[in-house]
């Protein structure tokens, strides 16, 4: 499941001191969360309701919103689960 195209090395800003040395050392490895794990995505039903309910509101074609909630290693350690439960509108401004 590793796909190198999407693949993005880390990087940091420019500092004025590094705490380590940059050179890379090693051999690579994906560090992507499906790499080792299955992915698991549970959306409640309100929070669905509510941000479909504000889309049809919304006067804008696109408009910006944030859908909150929390990600979880599975108990058998097997896959993580993406919990969404909160829909925020956000800010115009």
């Amino acid at each position: 499941r590793f796909v190198p195209k999407r693949m993005v090395p880390f990087s940091f800003p420019l500092s004025r001191c590094a705490l380590w040395d940059p050179v890379p050392m090693g051999d690579v490895i994906g560090a992507h969360v499906t790499y080792y794990r299955n992915p698991r995505l549970s959306l409640a039903e309100k929070t669905l309701r509510l941000a479909y309910r504000h889309a049809k509101q919304n006067e804008k074609k696109s408009f910006s919103c944030f859908l909150l909630g929390t990600l979880a290693a599975d108990e058998d350690g097997e896959g993580i689960t993406l919990t969404i439960d909160r829909f925020d509108p956000g800010r115009e401004v």
